[in-house]
């Protein structure tokens, strides 16, 4: 992260194997995080046992800012992945005095409540395969690179972030290839090729609307 008068320096960079806790549920908020390479996911064990995803970061990607002094999931690492820490602290003192900076925060904030509200949307509307299709077109935007979709997350990892069962993400992602809409390359089906991303979207909409 950059202010106006140049780079926030971090505290230092930290590299977690695959499943790894970079935080927990309830731990002080000291840090700031920036995922530098690999994947993270938020998440929490709910009262039942179930696991609830509730975002994935990505290269790039900021988080463990929260309104309060705690977190309110666990972040772990989906792959080898290599975090920067900022301290919280030192962030902000420097956001009370750089207005860039602030900005920045305010952006990174209003970024995050709009994606909680899109998912809210997503598990409380949407059917299964809306979901999927959703999910991808999240992915296809933030991953993609020469045109081939490479997911860092297991079909588990999806699948509790959509809210569905594990054989529902595969009856759904095979639904996506036997309509010809996706691709895979390799025998692991997370390299994915998006063949037709207008008749995908189209399966991000109500059955009524593609019907």
């Amino acid at each position: 992260m950059t202010s106006g008068s140049g780079p926030i320096v971090s505290l230092s960079e930290l590299t977690y194997k695959r499943g790894d806790q970079i935080y927990g549920k309830d731990e002080p908020t000291n840090y700031v995080c920036q995922v530098k390479k690999g994947a993270v996911r938020r998440c929490r064990l709910l009262s039942d046992g179930r696991r609830q995803i509730n975002s994935f970061h990505l290269s790039g990607d900021i988080f463990g800012l929260e309104n309060g002094g705690v977190h309110r999931f666990t972040a772990e690492a989906v792959v080898e992945t290599t975090v920067s820490l900022i301290r919280q602290q030192s962030l902000e003192d420097v956001a009370e005095f750089d207005a860039v900076l602030s900005r920045n925060l305010l952006s990174m904030t209003t970024s995050n409540l709009q994606h909680a509200e899109n998912h809210m949307l997503l598990l409380g509307r949407k059917s299964s395969m809306e979901r999927v299709a959703a999910f991808l077109l999240e992915m296809d935007e933030r991953l993609a690179a020469a045109g081939v979709l490479s997911l860092p997350m297991s079909r588990r990892d999806i699948a509790d972030y959509l809210g569905v069962g594990l054989e529902t993400v595969s009856r759904a992602v095979s639904q996506l290839h036997r309509a010809g809409v996706v691709n895979f390359i390799g025998n692991n089906q997370r390299e994915i090729v998006i063949l037709d991303r207008h008749r995908l979207a189209s399966f991000d909409q109500p059955s009524s609307a593609r019907s």
